[in-house]
Formats: C-alpha cells, structure tokens, sequence
C-alpha cells in the first residue's frame, strides 16, 4: 500500500504534460459520445431506462393509474386529496384490525386532545368490531356514563345515521360535538331485543384519571379511569394523601379503564412491583421480545388488591397482569376486556396520521390475552340492578304503555322499595300506584307518570343504591381486611 501511494502521484503528473492539441480532441471526444448515449437513450424509450433502476414500487402500478384515470375523466372534479385519504385509509382497513385507523387532520387532532388534555364530546371509548361501532367503556362521570351507557354496547347511529361500517376515528369525529349540544345514539345492548335511544348532552370531558378516596378501617379506594400522560403522577400524588390518613391497604380500581398510554402503564405496574421483576414483554412480528422490568425503588409495604371488569381494556390489563404474575396481588370482579396489542401513531406533516399495531404485549409469565382477557383470581358479579337500561327523560312513560322501558322504570321502582305489581313491559294501575308514590316520597309533583324529574331522580336513586351495595368493593376490603389483622 504505500508503494501505491507513493507512485500515484508521479502517474497524476504525466497528464498535466499531455500536448495541447491532443488534450483539446479529448474534450471533443467526451462530448460527443456524450451526446450520443443520450441520443439513444431517448430514442429507445423507457424501456432502457427502467431497466437501469426497477421501480422499488412497482406493485403500486394499478394504485397511480386507478388515480390517474379517476382524476383525469371521473365525469366531475374530484378532490385529489380525499382521493389520497382514501386510498391509504382503504390500505389500512384491509388489515382487518380494529386498531389500526387512518385519520385526517381533524380525526387526528381529536386523537391527541384524547390523551393530552379535556375535549369536549360524551366520554366513551369506542373500537371499530366486525364493521360496528362497539363501546369499550364510558369515562368516569361523563355523560355517556351518566346516560347508562355501558360496555360491549354496539352504536347502530348517530343523528339517525348509521356507524356501521366506519373506522372508530370516523365515528368519533361524529359523537363528539361542543360543549351543550345534544347527540341521538342508537344502541343494541345484549339482552335487549329493541335499540335503546339515547339523547346525550355533550360536556367537557376533563383528563383528570385518579379519584382516591377513604373507606373504613384504613382501607383506601383509589380508582384510575384511564393512562394519560399525567396518570402516574396522579396516582403518586393520591397515594401520598391516602397515606397521610393512615392508609393501611389499598383497593386499586381498574374497572371500566380503556387503556391508554404504554408506558404509563408500565410506570404504573412497577408501583406495585419489586425492582428488577418482569412488567411485560413485547412481541414482534418477528418473535424478538422486549422485556420490561420493574424499577422500583421502594415497593408499597401495605397489602392491595386489584378489580377488573369487561371495561377493564389495554393498559389496564398490563397492569393488572402484571401485579398479579410478578407481585401475586389478588384480581376480583369479573373477566376483562381482552385487548393484547401495542399500537404506535405516524405524523404525517400536513398534520394527519396513522395508527397501526405494531406489537402484541405479553404477561410476564408470556401469555397472550387477546380476545381471551384476564380471569380474576376471584369472581364478583354486581347486582343485577347495576346493568339495567338507561331511560330517556325526555321520554314518557304512563298508563298503558308496553315497552321494554316500561319494564326498565318497574324494576328500578321495586329496586326503590315500591312495587309495580308483574315487571312485564305493561304500564298498568299496580306501576301507576308505584309511581305516584315514589314521587310522593320524593317530593315530586305526582303525577303517575314517568318523565323528566322522576326519571332522573329514578335512575338517581338505583345508582346510590349500586355504589353502596358495590359487591365487588365490599369483597375487595374483605380480603384487605384479613390481611391487615395478621
């Protein structure tokens, strides 16, 4: 090598020496064979060129004459950009999973004000499902959950104008609306053999996910309803005031949480965790896992306890998965959700986006809970009370009615401590009677009909009575309790 080195230059000299006449026919020469492979490569086409440098897309060929031929004799103008928007969301929608969506400007900006701050709409968390619009869980206090929206419900319409078929971000983009406008919804509810219609009034759905309060003997509930980006701090923050009042075992409520941010979750999990203990794995197509470990730097010394429910979705059931495999802390309630993939989101810089599913996560001991959920450790079902329908105030209910709200208002009534005589749909003189005196003992105008005030105060009355006979809280400081008296 350095013999090379040493002889290049001496090489490189003898050229600076070539006769004048001689180097000046070289320059000649260069240009004119120059022109001649140009000559011949525009004479002969593309052919030769392409051949050069394949397409590195060629499969994409019918994709930009289909575009072309729309654009160029469709028999009126057409929007190019819808006609894009379409294509990379019918791309996205042939993968047939109800996670990955395509969303335009609009459906993305309302895709981040959901994890990052308030927006305004009904607050409810929606998938796509088999071409219908299926609710995973109401947020906490919103007015979808004030409605008596529930999971697993399926939305028929909005407005009067069928979902079926749309992405979940086309469907949102549809429920949602200012602050103190109305939304119709049409649902189908197992169980139910007539939609229910709902009128919701739309709200600001503040981001706010932990709500921590005391029971008795030392027994904390804290309840997160989502994982946002605060949601760990939050929690910090109420296990901190928890603990000023002599917190000595902690309910940890997951029920009806959609999910959210992964590494909130991941966060959130290694709380409860001993450092160095498996959180999740996450799987590639590929089947390279990523391992995530607890960090903990000090594991909560009191004995908790974890419900789930079928709202409990994603996030939630990470965490609960890994509390129970790598921390053996009980689950009660009844099965989750079933949600085992990991979705990431792609900015396009005209501010549109991409979500995809990138990964499925794994429990630390590798199952994979997709479609199956999270068995809890022990089963607790609510009352029966707790999953009736919701009734419409604007909606009136008397005499001689037959419906399946009717048959609603008299269970709830009997619920109440007053009796409609046969609960069978049937307005009659016993659900008249029942009525009446319920809006007596209620100091409501009576009128032996059901609308309005004595709607509200109805359904008012049944959820009290489904917070103080919460059986599966009163089940979770049961267990609590024995662990705290050992």
């Amino acid at each position: 090598m350095e013999e090379e080195n040493q002889k290049q230059p001496k090489e490189a000299g003898k050229f600076i020496k070539i006769k004048k006449f001689t180097f000046i026919m070289g320059i000649f020469l260069v240009i004119f064979l120059t022109a001649g492979i140009t000559t011949i490569a525009l004479t002969f086409g593309d052919e030769k060129v392409e051949s050069l440098a394949p397409d590195k897309h060629a499969e994409f060929e019918k994709l930009y004459s289909t575009y072309d031929k729309i654009k160029d004799d469709y028999y009126e103008e057409v929007d190019e950009e819808k006609l894009v928007d379409g294509a990379i969301n019918g791309m996205i929608k042939s993968l047939d999973d109800p996670y990955s969506a395509y969303m335009d400007k609009k459906e993305a900006s309302s895709f981040h004000e959901s994890i990052s701050s308030s927006f305004e709409g009904i607050g409810a968390e929606i998938q796509e499902q088999d071409g219908q619009i299926m609710v995973v869980s109401p947020i906490k206090g919103s007015p979808a959950e004030k409605a008596g929206v529930k999971p697993n419900d399926i939305i028929l319409s909005v407005d009067g104008k069928s979902v079926e078929g749309l992405s979940s971000s086309e469907a949102v983009l549809k429920i949602r609306g200012e602050k103190g406008t109305k939304v119709d919804l049409s649902i189908s509810r197992a169980g139910e053999s007539e939609p229910i219609e709902l009128t919701i009034k739309r709200d600001t759905i503040p981001i706010e996910t932990v709500y921590a309060e005391m029971l008795d003997d030392g027994v904390a509930k804290i309840q997160v309803t989502s994982f946002s980006e605060h949601t760990v701090q939050e929690l910090k923050t109420a296990l901190e005031e928890m603990s000023k009042k002599d917190m000595k075992g902690l309910v940890l409520d997951l029920r009806g949480n959609p999910g959210g941010l992964l590494d909130q979750a991941i966060e959130m999990a290694s709380l409860f965790i001993p450092n160095g203990k498996v959180v999740l794995q996450v799987e590639d197509r590929s089947g390279k896992k990523d391992v995530y470990k607890s960090e903990n730097d000090g594991e909560l010394k009191i004995p908790v306890v974890v419900l789930i429910d079928d709202g409990s979705a994603s996030a939630s059931e990470i965490v609960a998965a890994a509390v129970s495999e790598s921390a053996d802390i009980p689950l009660i309630g009844v099965k989750s959700f079933g949600k085992g993939t990991v979705q990431t989101a792609e900015d396009f810089e005209d501010g549109s986006n991409f979500k995809y599913t990138a990964a499925k996560w794994l429990t630390p001991e590798g199952n994979w809970i997709h479609k199956k959920g999270i068995k809890p450790d022990i089963t607790v079902k609510l009352p029966d009370y707790a999953s009736l329908p919701y009734i419409s105030p604007d909606k009136e209910l008397k005499a001689s009615d037959s419906s399946s709200e009717v048959k609603a208002a008299e269970e709830m009534l009997k619920e109440a401590g007053h009796d409609p005589g046969k609960i069978d749909g049937f307005f009659d003189e016993a659900t008249t009677n029942a009525v009446t005196a319920f809006q007596r003992e209620q100091k409501i105008k009576e009128t032996g009909t059901i609308k309005d005030d004595t709607t509200v105060k109805l359904m008012q009355v049944i959820q009290e009575k489904i917070l103080k006979n919460d059986t599966q809280v009163k089940k979770a400081v049961e267990v609590l309790k024995k662990e705290i008296n050992k």
